[in-house]
């Protein structure tokens, strides 16, 4: 299946991630060229991403409530579901888009399930984002946890 149909199925689940932004960050993440295939978990569509005989990893995009608004981001794992990044995808407050930035969602890479992930801990706060950076962090967390779950039980592959 082409990246552009797999991203339209995806976005259908959530309207609200736009399908050219999750192009995107799939193709930044894990080079252009991927065959990306979409496997249904639950109620969840995950993206299988590959290249030839070879799995590059997993994504799945969410939603968490910031302060009023969604915050639609994508989570991206490698085969040892370790974290490969956090997109955002899109944030709607007026305040706090500084999670969307590269150096506060660099300290996600390499993470995985077992790391406890806490804000003011494993994860720094920003001032005038706190609540964003809690929401984001906590679905962060519950997506690793999901995917690295599914991965190990065989649920997706």
């Amino acid at each position: 299946m082409t990246l552009a149909l797999t991203v339209l199925l995806l976005t259908a689940q959530h309207p609200a991630a736009p399908p050219a932004r999750v192009a995107a960050s799939i193709a930044r993440l894990f080079g252009s060229g991927a065959r990306v295939d979409t496997l249904r978990v639950d109620t969840v569509s995950v993206l299988r991403v590959s290249r030839a005989d070879s799995l590059l990893g997993f994504a799945a995009v969410g939603n968490v409530l910031g302060k009023d608004q969604p915050i639609t981001f994508l989570v991206a794992i490698d085969p040892a579901d370790r974290l490969k990044d956090v997109d955002i995808l899109v944030y709607r407050e007026p305040y706090g888009g500084e999670v969307a930035y590269e150096p506060w969602r660099r300290q996600f890479r390499g993470k995985n399930a077992g790391d406890s992930l806490r804000v003011g801990k494993e994860i720094r706060s920003i001032s005038g984002a706190t609540i964003s950076v809690h929401a984001v962090t906590l679905g962060v967390r519950r997506m690793l946890a999901e995917l690295t779950a599914w991965h190990q039980s065989g649920a997706i592959r």
